[in-house]
């Protein structure tokens, strides 16, 4: 996976299914981000409710070529709201994150999909299952708060 921007190398083959989530180290915790972007997608939430609806309208900071943060170790200098996922927090944000995230399917007991580069060994295979936000967003910059609904989106499985 020499093009992966995310370090999996040298981690245990099939960590995620030998250790709970509560139990994984740093690397393998970040190892189990998949690169879809959809954690970077601005989510609406209803609050009678609760239920929580992506839109394809991207935080400012995401490049939808790649599927990454432009600015990702100084993220929170721009965007201090922004949530950084732990074994500690999952908990409490859980109920926002993608129905096809690791973290969620690790957290709600479930399989990662054959499609996550941990178990395919490339970084693409989430975007070639048409799974990822590449290419497929808009910056929430050109779109009016008021608008967001307008461009919520079916989470591709």
């Amino acid at each position: 996976m020499s093009d992966d921007p995310i370090k999996r190398d040298g981690l245990s083959p099939r960590f995620w299914e030998k250790k709970h989530y509560s139990k994984l180290n740093k690397a393998e915790w970040e190892a189990l981000c998949d690169g879809c972007g959809k954690c970077c997608l601005n989510k609406l939430e209803d609050p009678d409710t609760g239920e929580v609806a992506l839109t394809r309208v991207a935080c400012r900071l995401f490049d939808d070529s790649t599927c990454r943060c432009s600015q990702y170790d100084i993220r929170h200098q721009f965007v201090p709201e922004c949530i950084v996922m732990t074994p500690q927090n999952i908990e409490e944000h859980a109920y926002w994150l993608p129905k096809t995230c690791a973290y969620y399917l690790l957290w709600s007991g479930q399989n990662l999909y054959d499609w996550h580069p941990l178990i395919s060994g490339t970084p693409e295979s989430v975007h070639d299952a048409g799974v990822s936000m590449r290419d497929a967003t808009v910056a929430e910059f050109e779109v009016d708060d008021d608008d967001w609904e307008n461009h919520i989106i079916d989470e591709p499985i």
